[in-house]
């Protein structure tokens, strides 16, 4: 029987009693006896959970808020694991961000305050600016039922103002775990390949093996409904997987990079896809969720999709012994399903820099700005050439069955001067391209009218005109 081994609030821990597809949660709280870490909604929404994840990254501890009600035992294997109880300040008292929470009453009933303390020690010891914009980012995945923000916002900006400490010695100890390739415990099995040979040896040899990610869609079956699968095959230490390598021309990233991983990437070549990605779920969703994952589920409401469509971005499918390249285009065949053939895997996703005179654009529409699901989320690549559309590529997601390319709006605007007139067409057209359906996030109707408004907007961010794109705050 073998053991998962990390580091828990400094202290080395070996668990050999429990399938690695138990959640940190449940194992800190049932297990452990660490009962800070709360359980709100079990299904990475309120932050009631969160811990910090910390790996070392040349000799330094680097540390990240997670949900624990989505990360599983098999995925800390080798890692660092920090919750409030392992918090402490100077001379054994409170750690800075819980000293700050005390003096600002930042807390009322006291049961999110865990959560927030560690999203709070994770921004502070990341050494960001405690600038109003990244504090807010910070804490959008921390919820609090019973009092107001301002004074945790505030006592967040204090405490990343103090000396918080990032104590290297987590940093030494990790040097001294290795991650196992193959953790069982009774019936089930944990399989971590470093590499993609190895990954598609193990596919083949387990045809019935969930794949796991980031977990932050598959974790839902895990906390919510207690799977077990016998196989669970981890992509985290896959090394091909795990590599972005930008050029001149072109981003490519594994298949296991991060949300937040890739987002300083994005920022440079593609802002408004960063700024559409810092709206899929919180920073520990981000933490935690992949690219990749995402756009293997082929969820008509992922929000990927339509941006890696209108980039005209393609997929690397490997399997133990071939390889091939695809368009994500063509990579999405039907609802929930996609052109992965037994034994196959995506490795990587590789995005065309956009080129000088085009234009990316991206919109999410949904009911709440942050952490939401989408309503409808539409991706544009506009290329003019002297005043008249050259290219249009026009995506969009929760209209249909599928992520929808609108082939009649492109053709109905190609060639044409980008004009409100030329727009009024390509609206009149996408009524032919996309077929929403009502359910509880949007009326059909209303997802029709955003969907062909969306291209009004972007036709205002790209002209002179008097008419403003959005309005400012006041």
């Amino acid at each position: 029987m073998s053991s998962i081994t990390f580091l828990l609030n400094g202290e080395k821990i070996s668990v050999s009693q429990q399938p690695p597809t138990t959640t940190v949660l449940n194992w800190l709280r049932e297990q452990a006896g660490l009962t800070g870490t709360k359980e709100g909604c079990a299904e990475g929404d309120c932050g009631a959970c969160t811990v910090a994840l910390g790996n070392s990254i040349r000799g330094q501890m680097h540390w990240q808020a997670v949900n624990g009600c989505l990360l599983t035992l098999g995925q800390i294997d080798g890692k660092a694991l920090k919750t409030v109880e392992g918090l402490s300040g100077a001379e054994g008292g409170l750690h800075p961000v819980q000293q700050a929470m005390a003096e600002g009453d930042g807390t009322q009933c006291g049961f999110c305050t865990p959560g927030f303390i560690m999203s709070m020690y994770a921004f502070s010891v990341g050494g960001e600016p405690a600038e109003d914009n990244l504090i807010h980012e910070a804490l959008a995945g921390n919820l609090c039922r019973c009092t107001g923000y301002r004074p945790i916002i505030e006592a967040c900006r204090v405490s990343s103002r103090s000396e918080s400490g990032n104590d290297n010695q987590d940093a030494a100890a990790l040097s001294r775990l290795t991650p196992s390739s193959s953790l069982r415990t009774g019936e089930h099995l944990f399989l971590a390949p470093a590499n993609s040979r190895e990954l598609g040896i193990m596919i083949n040899n387990h045809p019935q093996a969930w794949l796991l990610a980031g977990g932050t869609d598959i974790g839902l079956e895990f906390s919510k409904k207690g799977a077990t699968p016998p196989v669970v095959i981890s992509t985290a230490h896959v090394r091909e997987m795990r590599e972005v390598e930008q050029t001149a021309d072109t981003l490519t990233f594994g298949a296991a990079v991060t949300y937040s991983e890739l987002l300083p990437y994005l920022d440079q070549i593609t802002p408004a896809f960063g700024g559409l990605l810092r709206r899929i779920g919180s920073r520990q969703i981000r933490n935690l969720g992949t690219v990749g994952g995402n756009l293997v589920t082929a969820s008509p409401i992922g929000d990927t999709l339509p941006c890696l469509m209108a980039l005209d971005a393609s997929v690397m499918i490997r399997s133990s012994d071939t390889a091939r390249s695809l368009a994500v285009s063509d990579f999405i065949t039907g609802y929930r399903k996609t052109a992965l053939m037994p034994g196959e895997f995506v490795e990587s996703i590789s995005i065309p820099v956009p080129t000088a005179g085009s234009r990316f654009a991206a919109y999410k529409i949904s009911r709440r700005f942050d952490q939401d699901i989408s309503a409808v989320v539409a991706a544009y690549l506009l290329c003019l050439d002297g005043g008249r559309v050259r290219e249009l590529r026009a995506c969009y997601g929760g209209v249909g069955a599928t992520t929808i390319r609108a082939v009649k709006l492109e053709r109905a605007v190609t060639g044409k001067a980008w004009t409100a007139e030329t727009v009024a067409l390509g609206m009149a057209a996408l009524a032919e391209d996309i077929s929403p359906m009502d359910d509880f996030r949007a009326s059909a109707a209303y997802r029709n009218r955003v969907a062909a408004n969306l291209l009004q907007r972007l036709h205002a961010e790209t002209t002179d005109g008097d008419i403003p794109a959005r309005l400012e705050a006041l």
